[in-house]
């Protein structure tokens, strides 16, 4: 009988102290990013950074990067139904929870900062299937049924032989999903910073390297406090694979700044977004390549630090910080550098010259409230129904332990 086999799902026993306290820090977080929402809306938007230039603040910015991380955290039990390895079979069930938990955050967010909650209603009743943010509506409710359908297959024996058909179906769909994230920046031709078809397949990779640093954190986080046995082959596995995702992120990154400065009409705005951008270019760099991407690499693969797990979630902290910082630098950057809406010549008033934003304290906690929203999701389901296995110690969860 192959070892996987024996692995036993069981959901957390106990209530101890440290549950309720994180239950507790994580509502305080909800409840002062509801408060964020009434303020804003009471007092209208002017009380947040946003403008007529920068429509697009950091509720946007955190939403975004939870949809785009809830698509990648399901990559894991991708590989594992789809692709038939059997050592992440063990891991489907936190890894469709985390990706569904990550997606509600991140609407949560976009829900809560329309300035007019009500009129989602609308957006979810007349469709303009010639607007890409209408085909999101469409793939983010599709997303749900689908995964949670696929988590059902995992649940139930009797369906256990349906997951690979269904977790095909989750996987293109994720992909699609992610696709038409990045088209709504790849399709917006009159920014500069986004007009570039490379957005889509960027924004999957993005969502490979994001949803499996949130998935490590969740899963070293889960077997920890639950004091229950997670082995070395599993981690380091998953350990490379985020080291490769790094890597490719930095490379489509790369090709995507490379590809602007070759064309001349966007070297203004890439010389803005790379060198004269001020707290975007600090960002890209500093953030984003350095320390959210080459610092990651240099933790997973040195041979000092290879195989520690302080060292692999703390790799995984600053991927999502660098995750956080890319999203922003495309999302305020691209919208803080002027439109070309006069080819050839200068304005010298209204929309002219570098918009300024300031992201206000209300707009972080909205964001940071989403956040709280997507774990304290995990947090409850793990608690309750068996999401978790018993055990993944290298004897339970790797197929070829002492062979």
């Amino acid at each position: 009988m192959n070892k996987i086999s024996k692995v036993r799902y069981q959901q957390v026993d106990g209530s101890g102290t440290g549950f309720y306290v994180l239950v507790a820090l994580l509502s305080v977080l909800i409840v002062v990013a509801l408060g964020a929402v009434y303020f804003m809306e009471h007092n209208g938007h002017y009380v947040t950074g946003m403008s007529n230039r920068i429509v697009w603040g950091t509720p946007h910015v955190f939403a975004i990067f939870l949809i785009v991380a809830a698509s990648g955290a399901l990559n894991v039990a991708s590989i594992s139904s789809v692709f038939q390895k059997k050592m992440y079979k063990p891991l489907s069930r936190l890894s469709g929870l985390v990706s569904l938990a990550l997606l509600a955050g991140g609407l949560m967010i976009l829900v809560l900062d329309l300035g007019r909650p009500d009129r989602l209603i609308v957006a979810m009743t007349e469709y303009n299937f010639k607007s890409i943010f209408a085909w999101n509506i469409i793939l983010y409710n599709g997303f749900f049924v689908i995964v949670g359908v696929y988590l059902w297959m995992m649940f139930e024996r009797r369906m256990n032989k349906f997951s690979s058909k269904v977790g095909l179906l989750a996987l293109t769909w994720r992909l699609i999903l992610t696709t038409g994230t990045g088209s709504i920046f790849g399709f917006l031709v009159s920014r500069q910073a986004y007009d570039a078809v490379i957005m889509a397949p960027m924004f999957i990779i993005m969502s490979f390297a994001f949803g499996l640093a949130f998935f490590i954190l969740i899963l070293l986080a889960s077997y920890k406090w639950t004091e229950r046995d997670l082995g070395d082959a599993i981690m380091n596995r998953l350990g490379n694979l985020l080291g490769v995702f790094i890597a490719a992120v930095i490379y489509f990154v790369a090709i995507y700044h490379l590809g602007n400065l070759y064309i001349t009409e966007n070297t203004g705005v890439e010389d803005f977004l790379l060198f004269d951008g001020e707290i975007y270019s600090q960002l890209f760099w500093y953030v984003q390549i350095i320390l959210g991407g080459l610092v990651p690499i240099a933790l997973i693969y040195s041979p000092v630090t290879r195989g520690n797990r302080m060292t692999l979630g703390l790799a995984s902290v600053l991927v999502i910080i660098g995750g956080i910082a890319q999203i922003y630098v495309i999302i305020i950057g691209g919208q803080a550098y002027p439109m070309e809406m006069f080819p050839g010549m200068d304005i010298i008033s209204g929309y002219g010259g570098i918009a300024s934003y300031i992201p206000s304290i209300a707009e972080i906690f909205l964001g940071v409230g989403g956040i709280a929203v997507a774990l304290i999701t995990i947090v409850f389901f793990v608690k309750f129904l068996p999401f978790l296995p018993e055990s993944l110690s290298d004897e339970v969860a790797d197929p070829h332990h002492n062979r």
